[in-house]
């Protein structure tokens, strides 16, 4: 029997040390961050987060779905620590390193599909977002892009106008890039087409031809969709079978690139590497990042050879690649490939079940969905009229805190659950009572 000495709360949080540090961040940092609790870290190891004050947390979302293996697996530290023994950085937009060049092939072959693929490394999701921006307007030679409601692809000026989350996310920041045009995600619960339906009719599809394209924009001036394959920040949403194969039978139809952001359910999260392959559809370029590096920054983008067009020069990053994110990102794909991609299968089974069984016993979640180990739990006033409850989602997450327990809303009124890759039954069924003992003393 493994020793558990956590979660355990030895302080209130935030803490004496806790306070300090808080209150020195409020004072320096740019008003713009969003500090969803007074969580001070001082060290982890493996799914327990300690602060400052010596409380130990459960973490159930994994630093917003990127600790994919963890807080200090050893053998992504040995990595790390051997690439850093060797030399921290040189600029790959320049120059050669044996391991930007092992990944780029890595990920070029993990990647959906049979085409040959080209990688360009990042820093970040974002910075995965804006080269597909660039390289699907290069490429086709076409302007026009559209992207989902409620859709999060990042806050960079190219990302943020694809990015349909949050009105506070646009304000103040205009204009954004032009020719952006966004469409409804295949959200069944919430569908304004088949939501009262027994199955899915992909409205949402056909309204794109049936309107966008038929009254507003015409498909021969259309770059690329970007789409969530599992929509993040918008709530934990899945969409139907069959909704991604129709998605990319329309880009076929009209010689539009299918972008499959994937910066926040690939690399085995949905117990495939990518969550695309639930579908046996192959994107023409794939996004990825956060659990890529187990925490160290590092994203891709990975695009068909036949469209990766653009000459030398015409794109680059001075950090994009760093030699030691490259080692953690192929430390952290040996793990996913050998075991945790499993485990996200067997462990997503038990977690959307105890999510199941807490819906049946909290009347105030009225949907749970979700692969892997990225499942959502929607919270309402009432499930008849499923009225959003956000302020329930809220009152949970801190609460969850100061018991011991680390969560993250998404959406209007979601709930994402979303541990590192390495949790094991006894750590998710512990979870899993946390939020329902929260649940029973907020009703």
């Amino acid at each position: 029997m493994i020793a558990r000495d956590y979660p355990r709360i030895v302080v209130p949080p935030p803490g004496p040390k806790a306070q300090q540090i808080v209150a020195q961040d409020a004072e320096w940092t740019s008003t713009c961050y969003i500090k969803e609790y007074p969580l001070v870290v001082s060290r982890g190891r493996g799914v327990m987060v300690e602060d400052v004050d010596g409380n130990r947390y459960l973490d159930f979302m994994a630093g917003i779905a990127v600790s994919s293996t963890g807080y200090g697996h050893p053998k992504v530290v040995a990595a790390l620590k051997d690439a850093a023994d060797r030399f921290l950085h040189i600029c790959g937009s320049d120059f050669y390193y044996e391991g930007m060049a092992n990944l780029c092939e890595r990920l070029a072959k993990l990647a959906p599909g049979s085409s040959k693929k080209r990688v360009f490394l990042t820093n970040s999701g974002t910075e995965a977002v804006e080269a597909a921006i660039k390289l699907a307007r290069h490429s086709t030679r076409r302007t026009a892009i559209i992207a989902f409601r409620g859709a999060f692809h990042g806050r960079t000026t190219g990302a943020v106008s694809l990015t349909s989350s949050k009105a506070r996310q646009h304000a103040g920041f205009g204009p954004l890039l032009p020719d952006v045009h966004h469409v409804p995600y295949a959200y069944r619960y919430r569908c304004q087409f088949c939501a009262e339906e027994p199955a899915c009719t992909l409205g949402c599809i056909g309204v794109i031809e049936q309107d966008l394209f038929a009254r507003h924009l015409d498909p021969r001036d259309v770059a690329a969709i970007f789409i969530e394959p599992i929509q993040g920040e918008g709530g934990y949403i899945v969409p139907p079978p069959g909704y991604l194969p129709a998605l990319r039978a329309l880009c076929d139809r009209h010689g539009i690139l299918l972008v499959a952001d994937e910066v926040q359910s690939g690399v085995g999260r949905t117990g495939k590497m990518f969550a695309c392959e639930h579908e046996g559809v192959e994107p023409d370029i794939l996004l990825t990042a956060k659990g890529l590096g187990s925490g160290m920054p590092i994203g891709a983008m990975v695009a068909k050879e036949s469209i990766t067009t653009w000459e030398s020069g015409s794109h680059g990053s001075t950090f994009g690649g760093n030699p030691v994110c490259c080692a953690a990102a192929l430390a952290t794909l040996d793990l996913v490939e050998n075991g945790l991609m499993a485990n996200a299968v067997r462990l997503g089974e038990r977690l959307l079940a105890g999510a199941c069984v807490l819906m049946n016993k909290h009347p105030n979640i009225g949907d749970v969905r979700g692969r892997g180990l990225m499942v959502g739990m929607e919270f309402v006033k009432d499930r008849a009229t499923r009225e959003p409850h956000p302020e329930l989602v809220q009152q949970l997450v801190q609460r969850s805190f100061r018991e011991g327990l680390l969560l993250l809303g998404a959406g209007k009124s979601s709930l994402r659950l979303a541990p590192p890759l390495v949790i094991d039954e006894h750590d998710l069924d512990t979870a899993l009572s946390m939020i329902d003992t929260c649940l029973g003393e907020l009703a």
